[in-house]
């Protein structure tokens, strides 16, 4: 049987191919949009906010003559002499014979300094990271008293996921950290990390229950008549397939949560958001430093999509999906 011939518009290398000009020519539109504001750009000054050399120095202690030693530069006064150490990496910036004054410098030593831009990147990694885990742990635990026989468990995840899913993220950060961080002298992070924790496991926790219900009743009644309680069905039957089809859906609540994290900037924790609040104010480059800080969080989200994708094909490379 011949193939049907595509239409020119179904032709995926032709799809590409308008798909990219389309981008190209998009890009070119607002960079000439851009060329005509009455803005300065700087690019040049972005690189120091991701890494920069820093500076340390060690002055002299007093007036004197400078005899260098090893590890140990002598600065002989009048009256008495000092002995400096060299600490590690540092070098003489003068010479024996040398006359100093007090708090001249006398040796320094340069290395690579982790910027602001690499500071905020990995409170936004660690933040997210903290929420993930506490998020699967409230998520896993709500589904299960959702789909319990007990009806008070079922009232209480009820109420829970109610009150969570049908308020904003943003009022919640301010009533976690105004009130109960408070009450329970809790840092800012924390007070953050479980701010989000809280609010994705309610979303989780539907996630779950929805791809638990979701196996069908006779997974239940062949794992019975093998023998297994209701645990071991769980663990060993229901759970890996409904992980592989909630997969996706926990994909993406991941990379919500990740841009979600944005939010904490607000009780002061210094994300990558508020890192380029700061930027802003000192610099007064808004355009540069939020579409660095936009680009950064799309790598995050980025990495984890294709993480999703690889553990996806891994899974339907070994059934059940």
């Amino acid at each position: 049987m011949a193939k049907e011939k595509l239409h020119l518009l179904q032709n995926k290398a032709f799809g590409h191919a308008v798909a990219i000009a389309f981008y190209i020519a998009l890009g070119y539109a607002l960079f000439i949009a851009a060329s005509h504001m009455n803005y300065i750009w700087k690019w040049t000054s972005v690189p120091k906010y991701f890494a920069y050399e820093k500076t340390e120095t060690l002055s002299a202690p007093i007036d004197g003559t400078i005899k260098i030693r090893d590890l140990s530069i002598i600065v002989m006064g009048s009256d008495d002499s000092k002995e400096v150490i060299l600490e590690k990496d540092y070098k003489p910036n003068v010479k024996d014979g040398d006359s100093v004054y007090e708090n001249d410098i006398i040796a320094k030593k340069t290395y690579w300094h982790r910027g602001p831009l690499l500071d905020g990147l990995i409170v936004t990694l660690q933040i997210s990271g903290m929420a993930a885990i506490l998020a699967f742990s409230i998520g896993a635990i709500l589904a299960f008293m959702r789909i319990s026989n007990y009806q008070f468990l079922k009232d209480i995840a009820t109420v829970y996921i109610a009150i969570i899913r049908g308020t904003p993220l943003l009022v919640q950060i301010f009533i976690f950290y105004f009130i109960i961080a408070t009450i329970f002298e809790l840092e800012r992070f924390l007070a953050g990390a479980l701010s989000l924790g809280i609010f994705f496991g309610a979303y989780i926790a539907e996630v779950l229950r929805g791809a638990i219900q979701s196996i069908d009743k006779g997974q239940y009644e062949a794992a019975k008549s093998l023998g297994m309680n209701y645990v071991q069905t769980m663990i060993y039957i229901i759970m890996p397939q409904a992980l592989k089809r909630a997969l996706p859906t926990l994909v993406g609540e991941m990379i919500a949560l990740v841009k979600d994290s944005s939010l904490v900037s607000v009780i002061s924790i210094t994300d990558l958001t508020k890192v380029g609040r700061e930027i802003v104010a000192n610099t007064f480059s808004p355009f540069e430093t939020w579409l660095i800080i936009a680009a950064m969080y799309f790598s995050i989200t980025f990495l984890l999509s294709l993480l999703g994708h690889k553990i996806e094909s891994k899974m339907k490379k070994q059934g059940g999906m």
